[in-house]
């Protein structure tokens, strides 16, 4: 993977003309309109503009006005506030330009030059790898000198991982080659990575994870990636690896395994979450843990009823093997536990469910911890980066109980599909560790601004600043 281009920016002490981008509420447009001249009057009028939000209009070069952007801010959908400090309200912005240079006006606070700058850099992002003839959008920033290169670097190029790793086609991102991805991040900031591989998971005790993985050509393995000194506090990441999904012996109809290259989302968001942390230089012992598998099929390939004994003892009944991430994710968090981290999060692509209940947009996050959930809440809605919490209701732990073993991967019924997930993965976090879980999707299906169809980078900003806070 590459970092993430940051030539649609330029400087605020640029010589290059730019066209200036004026908001205006709708209670504005009056008075902007007194101080205008009679041809740029007649454009609004023309074109129908009336600064309601989101529209835009080009208003030409005149005697008495240079040409520049009107950009409508609406009255009621932000009361008394002022300019959005939304980045996907810039990728919009972007997205409808012409190629050329834009400059933003110069009484942006911080906080909005911020999320100007990273809005327009995803709205920049194309996956062109596999184009013989990639095409650039040409729209260029001009931002205010207030800008904070370091933290946008680290931030877009986190969210350009994990759209970049979940893009890639699963011809060329098998485990060996997530693996491949975390050694190169590991490069970057001189972290230290672990690989165990095929049947050493075996004599090192990750027999779930090789159980599911053993059916593929390309061997199922643990990455495991250290960085920061020792004397810091242990944050812990782990993300579901799953490099490719057909459901395994239940295997999906074609129409649900069409996409299912997304499936290693987890892992990628771990990823994206670490090289923002590393690029940032956080006060942390950071240590991501990545079950890589491809749930395949194949004569040795898991079934429904077998029992397997996990890393942590329990015995766990396989009542689906289509509910594979939890399986590998049970070893994985085992091992992060042992270490007795500080804050250990995990990231998944995990059940249908949570997005029949929360959408694409919106991921689930669980946690018994009401102070972290409560900082989690508190940074979504800052950064406008969606997440919603969802409960680890202590009744339906009986619905994975095993008649036969400690534990079944799944419930007899199909209620509380994200619930039942997340309870399961709990079985596996010791008590006492401080542990959040997020049941992420991992993509959009269609084009929007800031938002292309393809991979996609959820909760990472937030989770982030809560990361920040936590470890100034």
């Amino acid at each position: 993977m590459t970092d993430a281009p940051l030539d649609y920016l330029l400087s605020a002490r640029s010589k290059k003309m730019a066209v200036p981008i004026v908001f205006l509420k709708t209670s504005e447009l009056k008075k902007w309109l007194e101080k205008a001249d009679k041809a740029s009057r007649s454009w609004v009028k023309a074109n129908a503009f009336t600064a309601s939000a989101g529209e835009m209009v080009h208003m030409p070069d005149t005697d008495k006005n240079g040409a520049c952007i009107l950009w409508g801010l609406g009255d009621e959908a932000l009361g008394e506030g002022t300019i959005p400090d939304d980045p996907l309200v810039y990728a919009k912005i972007a997205s409808q330009l012409k190629p050329g240079t834009y400059q933003l006006p110069d009484n942006l606070s911080t906080v909005r030059v911020h999320a100007a700058a990273l809005g327009w850099g995803l709205a920049n992002y194309r996956f062109d790898r596999f184009k013989t003839e990639p095409k650039k959008t040409g729209v260029l920033l001009k931002t205010p000198s207030k800008l904070n290169v370091k933290k946008l670097t680290a931030e877009l190029n986190g969210m350009v991982l994990v759209r970049d790793l979940i893009n890639m086609p699963t011809n060329a991102m098998l485990p060996s080659d997530l693996t491949a991805a975390a050694r190169k991040l590991a490069r970057n900031y001189d972290a230290k990575v672990k690989v165990t591989v095929g049947d050493k998971l075996l004599s090192e005790n990750f027999p779930i994870i090789h159980a599911v993985g053993r059916a593929s050509s390309d061997a199922p393995r643990l990455i495991d990636l250290r960085w920061g000194k020792a004397k810091n506090p242990k944050l812990t990441l782990v993300g579901k690896g799953v490099c490719f999904d057909s459901g395994g012996l239940g295997i999906k109809q074609s129409a649900g395994m069409r996409i299912m290259k997304k499936d290693m989302g987890g892992a990628a968001h771990a990823l994206g979450l670490a090289s923002m942390i590393m690029a940032l230089g956080l006060n942390v012992r950071l240590r991501v843990i990545i079950p890589a598998v491809e749930n395949s099929i194949s004569g040795n390939a898991f079934r429904p009823g077998d029992i397997i004994r996990s890393r942590a003892g329990k015995t766990v009944e396989i009542g689906h093997t289509d509910a594979e991430g939890r399986l590998v994710l049970s070893d994985a968090l085992s091992l992060a536990c042992e270490e007795k981290p500080d804050l250990l999060l995990d990231f998944a692509t995990l059940t249908g469910a949570a997005r029949v209940a929360l959408g694409p947009d919106l991921p689930a996050m669980f946690t018994d911890d009401d102070k972290l959930a409560q900082q989690f809440e508190k940074s979504s809605k800052a950064l406008h980066d969606p997440l919603w919490r969802l409960p680890l209701w202590p009744g339906y732990a009986q619905d994975i109980k095993s008649e036969i073993a400690d534990l079944n991967n799944v419930a007899e019924h199909s209620f509380a599909g994200a619930i039942i997930g997340g309870l399961f993965l709990k079985e596996f976090v010791a008590p006492g560790i401080t542990w959040a879980h997020f049941d992420v999707y991992g993509w959009n299906a269609t084009n929007r601004p800031g938002k292309p169809k393809g991979g996609e980078a959820t909760t990472l900003r937030a989770v982030l600043d809560v990361v920040e806070k936590r470890y100034s």
